[in-house]
């Protein structure tokens, strides 16, 4: 996580989970005059249009004080949704047997992206089964992943 989540993760996790709801994940994207911070929140009982509402004005009085991005962005507030983004190692514990896509930091294997079934975690690393072989891929060098949905 770089230090920009870090900072609104510590910033905004606390005033998130004060108003009963799990801090999901934060993903912001700075493009100048197009940039977006993501806030993703769930809940038990599922995520309503006026939840996301509450955090928003929740998050932005505290974004307003703080000021942690200094240009313009949009901010948005969703539930992560059926192709869920994963941030936490935790989510891929809790979602083994899910198909996922990710993206590496580096190549491993000549190889950047990959899609497969979460087999596990063990210690820091994610198993991902891809083609019938396991791989073990350090929770550090996944840049990216999200739940690929299966519709049977």
């Amino acid at each position: 996580m770089s230090a920009k989540l870090q900072q609104l993760d510590s910033m905004l996790r606390p005033a998130i989970e004060g108003l009963g709801f799990d801090c999901w994940g934060i993903d912001y994207r700075a493009q100048g005059k197009h940039s977006v911070l993501r806030v993703y929140i769930d809940h038990p009982d599922g995520i309503t249009v006026e939840n996301c509402e509450q955090v928003s004005r929740q998050i932005s009085g505290v974004l307003d004080v703080e000021d942690p991005i200094s240009n313009n962005y949009s901010l948005e507030v969703s539930s992560p949704g059926m192709d869920c983004p994963l941030f936490r190692l935790e989510h891929y514990q809790a979602l083994v047997g899910s198909l996922i896509q990710l993206k590496l930091r580096m190549a491993f294997e000549g190889r950047r992206k990959y899609q497969g079934i979460i087999n596990g975690v063990q210690d820091n690393d994610v198993l991902l089964v891809v083609d019938d072989h396991e791989l073990q891929l350090p929770f550090d060098s996944i840049e990216s992943a999200q739940v690929v949905p299966v519709f049977e």
